[in-house]
């Protein structure tokens, strides 16, 4: 009742000083309501939430009880975007709901409703801004770094003829993902999606590759995820999101087997000579052209175990399949510590076993969602390929300054705790995120 009152407050206030309907924001304070929410007027609704990341444009704050725009001219959606609010601030608020309490269910749902109801808790605060300026920069920094270091993969893989250096992948299209939701996005991709299988490509009506590539932070993970669900639930296709880090620790997993067998046979030959064996066991000595091509014959792809595909490693005595291994021997020790340097030579030979497995499952009616960076995934044939861009960067680093935010909360508090607990509980681990980033 009180939001109906308040709307009434509103209209009656527009019509008096005959502001135009399309998109005014007022500012009322309330004793009845807590806080101070933001409204904006449109034709026919008003959406309710809490203070967005800035200021809107035009509004002046005062003591009284409503402040008037004071502009009258910006439409809605220029409006939202000079907020730099994601849409969902305003766009899911159509039944005068405010934005959610930062309650422990909302915590838990790790996801982007959580981010957003932090971000905007912390919508004037300088210790957020300097903590997610931090956290943007660094993202920016390490997705340059490993563009430079996927790059020499790259580059290596042409040198030895592997991939084709003139290879033109189709083109990009581009989404900005400011101000939308996951489940925008998403559907914004299907409407492609459908679109290019009305024209005559596998799309909906079958399989199909969609390739799906942008800057840490602009949600790719939470996309494809969303994607799965909206195409497995709502159009019953059968779906399998690709990932090539298993590949390389396959690949890994037989160049240190490899390594083992030559040290062995190196510590024979000393016994029997009663010489030292050459037991260093550097990984580097097992990565020959020769050798990796070697390597990659000793993995294929496709139906091997209750009609399900996978890859099959089968070679210097071993003869297992991915999906039982990829939680014990691919994330064993003698695995992670050597996949960095596997990696940097093997991008060419990765890319090509995937193409080819990403392409045996889209002809046989997959859906197959591939996130990964442009490098690599260029070598993919399949016209659906989209780049989620942000045009407001700074999103970024708050977007992954509110998930520390709420992983080191969890962590904190438990089961239950008070809206008040939890917000006492992030302004700690709020202090102690931007000490140590000062540090």
């Amino acid at each position: 009742m009180r939001f109906l009152q308040a709307a009434a407050i509103l209209q009656s206030t527009a019509s008096l000083l005959r502001l135009p309907p399309i998109a005014q924001a007022f500012v009322l304070s309330s004793p009845k309501i807590q806080g101070v929410h933001y409204y904006l007027l449109q034709t026919s609704s008003i959406a309710i939430s809490r203070p967005p990341q800035k200021q809107l444009v035009g509004v002046t704050t005062s003591t009284s009880s409503i402040a008037k725009a004071t502009t009258a001219t910006t439409a809605t959606t220029t409006l939202l975007q000079a907020t730099s609010a994601p849409k969902s601030y305003f766009s899911s608020l159509t039944d005068f709901s405010p934005m959610p309490d930062l309650t422990y269910p909302l915590l838990t749902a790790q996801n982007a409703t959580t981010t957003n109801a932090i971000i905007n808790h912390y919508a004037q605060s300088e210790s957020f801004t300097t903590l997610s300026t931090f956290e943007g920069n660094a993202i920016l920094q390490r997705d340059a770094e490993d563009d430079t270091k996927l790059q020499k993969g790259i580059d290596i893989a042409k040198a030895k003829g592997v991939i084709d250096p003139k290879f033109i992948p189709e083109e990009y299209i581009a989404i900005d993902v400011l101000g939308k939701n996951p489940e925008e996005v998403a559907e914004e991709i299907l409407t492609t999606v459908r679109s290019s299988s009305s024209s005559g490509n596998k799309g909906a009506a079958g399989g199909g590759v969609v390739v799906i590539c942008g800057l840490s932070g602009t949600g790719k993970g939470t996309t494809v995820s969303t994607l799965q669900q909206k195409l497995e639930s709502d159009e019953g296709k059968q779906v399998v999101c690709w990932s090539n880090g298993n590949i390389f620790r396959s690949v890994t997993l037989l160049a240190a087997t490899w390594c083992e067998q030559q040290q062995q046979q190196q510590q024979q030959h000393a016994d029997e000579s009663n010489g030292g064996g050459d037991d260093d066991g550097d990984i580097t000595k097992a990565l020959t052209k020769e050798n990796l091509a070697e390597f990659m014959t000793m993995l294929s792809f496709g139906k091997f175990k209750d009609g399900k595909y996978d890859t099959r490693i089968c070679g210097l005595g071993l003869d297992c399949l991915v999906s039982e291994v990829q939680n014990t021997e691919l994330k064993g020790p003698k695995v992670s510590k050597n996949i960095p340097t596997v990696a940097e030579v093997t991008q060419g030979e990765v890319i090509l076993f995937a193409a080819e497995a990403i392409r045996q499952m889209g002809e046989d009616g997959i859906f197959v969602l591939l996130e990964g960076r442009e490098q690599t995934v260029n070598y993919v044939r399949t016209p659906l390929r989209f780049t989620l861009t942000l045009s407001d960067l700074s999103l970024i680093g708050k977007r992954r300054a509110a998930q520390r935010l709420a992983a080191g909360v969890l962590d904190e508090v438990k089961e239950g705790a008070s809206v008040e607990e939890i917000e006492v509980a992030l302004d700690g681990q709020l202090a102690k995120m931007v000490k140590e980033a000062s540090a």
